[in-house]
């Protein structure tokens, strides 16, 4: 897919919210990183992960991971835990 830049009323959107693209073909908002991205990432360091080291591993911000991991975990498929100032992002296979 070719990178786009997408402003609404002179504003860069792209560059305000990460992780988002738009599909030059039918105009709709598309994912970067899809939720399996992120799944798949706790799974790869072993079950239980910081949102910094799931952002490493997916490529993205960690603005970005922990928007979306969030949002996994509000659908149910993902679980977080506060351990001291950190929040553990656990899922089980």
């Amino acid at each position: 897919m070719e990178e786009s830049i997408i402003y609404i009323f002179g504003v860069n959107l792209s560059a305000l919210v990460p992780g988002i693209d738009r599909d030059n073909d039918s105009g709709e908002y598309t994912q970067t990183y899809p939720d399996s991205d992120f799944i798949d990432a706790i799974n790869e360091l072993g079950g239980m992960a910081s949102t910094s080291d799931i952002s490493d591993t997916v490529g993205c911000t960690h603005r970005t991971a922990y928007t979306r991991l969030q949002a996994i975990e509000e659908r149910g498929l993902i679980e977080s835990r506060k351990v001291g100032n950190s929040i553990l992002w656990l899922h089980d296979e």
